[in-house]
């Protein structure tokens, strides 16, 4: 860094204070730079950096033909890697990887005086020794110089990185747990997440979903995104102690995520998501089953060439895999209460089945059985005759019609439940007939009423000492008629 000049032996005013980036200013020998010396500076200059200095925005201004590059400390966490070296610097030189987007909104504040904005607009720094996705909202606008032009330009930034990837990453999440919500078996819910992770291509430029067998000795792929089945990176079937492509055994002991930097194919062959080259990275994530007989797989998924795998895109990334592993859990839930309803069902028709065999297989001899008895008793009143065992046949009627009865209302009842049974609908005066019942119900009420006043008066008469046995059998009929009746 360029040492102060001897000569400048008293410290501008407008640098006094500003933090470190005042310091570093103050001790900055300007003269070797295209502004001159700092006492030499234009008033709009030094107006414009004072309030660059004491601001707490991040802030940087452009002054000159060369666009020399001054900012306070706040914008230190943008500068990254760059700092300290970025101060006094051309512009395009600070920001060379950037300036196909930049240099031209500079060119219309400084060449035709009009400023610009922008809102989170997608800027790959490379500030840190690796290009970065970073978003920004900022605005250049143009300052005059003593002689009336514009001398060059203030901006003031916004850092929206953070909140551009949290809500993108927010909406995957929500699309993932909308789109496998109806999923109703285990494969569909894979599918349904893969095609739901092809709606953020730039977290997960590419995605394989992978469900072990019962022996997990191998895995099938039950879903892609954004990469095609039977590339060199997805097989369809791949052995789980094969790690030539991807270490699914190694996933499976250490139950936590793997992440492959050496991917086994062509990057040319890689699929690029949203980014303009592959990625160079890939993460391996358990998907955990739920219960005993929860089906277990794998989440492998390309990471962003312009992101490091760090805390945020890590817990990220284990969001995704429970949310997969919730559909699956819920998935396979669904499909064992199906399969349980289906055989419930299929009992019951047996039962029905059973039930209207059985029914006719009563019916038909107790049918054989009742004309018989029928023909005797008939035979037996024609003829006049009483035979001594005429009692005992039509006890044995009255109890075989009782059975058939019996055996008509359960078949009756299968065919209800077959839905076989077909109803008789015929005109009714609703108002007549729930008049009656309600008639019904008021002679019901009387009569539990008479009949709660004929034991209370029994009660008091024995009380009384005037036995209930000295009313006389007529007497005792005529009460109890006279209660009902009423």
């Amino acid at each position: 860094m360029p040492v102060a000049a001897a000569h400048e032996t008293s410290t501008p005013e407008f640098l006094s204070g500003g933090g470190e980036l005042g310091e570093r200013m103050r001790a900055f020998d300007w003269s070797k730079t295209p502004l001159g010396a700092a006492g030499s500076w234009p008033q709009s200059l030094k107006t414009t950096v004072r309030i660059m200095l004491t601001s707490r925005q991040p802030m940087f201004v452009w002054w000159g033909d060369q666009l020399i590059n001054l900012y306070n400390d706040a914008y230190k966490a943008i500068v990254g890697g760059k700092h300290p070296g970025a101060l006094g610097q051309p512009a395009y030189v600070v920001w060379s990887e950037i300036w196909d987007q930049v240099g031209p909104r500079a060119e219309s504040a400084i060449k035709r005086n009009e400023g610009t904005y922008d809102e989170g607009l997608l800027l790959l720094m490379e500030r840190n020794g690796y290009p970065e996705e970073t978003y920004y909202t900022f605005s250049y606008s143009p300052v005059p110089n003593d002689q009336g032009g514009t001398g060059g330009i203030v901006c003031a930034n916004s850092d929206d990185t953070r909140r551009i990837i949290g809500e993108r990453q927010l909406a995957l999440l929500r699309e993932l747990a909308a789109a496998t919500a109806d999923a109703r078996s285990v494969e569909e819910a894979c599918r349904l997440a893969a095609l739901a992770l092809q709606t953020n291509r730039r977290d997960l430029p590419f995605a394989l979903l992978y469900l072990f067998d019962d022996e997990r000795r191998s895995a099938v792929l039950a879903g892609t995104s954004g990469i095609a089945p039977g590339h060199i990176v997805a097989p369809e079937r791949v052995g789980v102690h094969d790690s030539a492509i991807w270490p699914l055994a190694q996933l499976l002991e250490a139950r936590e995520y793997l992440v492959v930097s050496d991917l086994k194919a062509d990057p040319r062959t890689l699929p690029k998501g949203a980014w303009d080259r592959p990625p160079a990275q890939a993460v391996l994530l358990p998907i955990i089953s739920q219960g005993q007989r929860g089906r277990r797989g794998a989440l492998v998924a390309g990471l962003s060439p312009y992101r490091l795998f760090d805390d945020d895109y890590r817990g990220f990334m284990g969001l995704v895999a429970g949310q997969i592993a919730a559909a699956i859990a819920n998935a396979q839930a669904y499909d064992e209460e199906r399969r349980r309803a289906e055989a419930l069902a299929e009992i019951d028709r047996a039962k029905t089945v059973f039930f209207s065999n059985a029914s006719h297989e009563f019916r038909t001899p107790l049918t054989l059985m009742l004309s018989p008895l029928e023909e005797i008793l008939v035979r037996n009143i024609r003829s006049g005759a009483v035979t001594a065992d005429r009692k005992e046949i039509e006890i044995v009627h009255r109890n075989g019609l009782r059975l058939l009865k019996l055996v008509n209302t359960l078949l009756d009842f299968s065919r209800l439940e077959a839905g076989r049974l077909q109803g008789t609908f015929q005109p009714t005066d609703l108002a007549r007939y729930t008049a009656d019942l309600a008639g019904w119900r008021r002679r019901g009420c009387a009569t539990w009423w008479s009949a709660h006043r004929w034991t209370n008066w029994c009660m008091w008469t024995a009380t009384c000492g005037k036995r209930l046995c000295s009313i006389s059998s007529p007497t005792r009929s005529n009460i109890l008629s006279a209660a009902k009746l009423r």
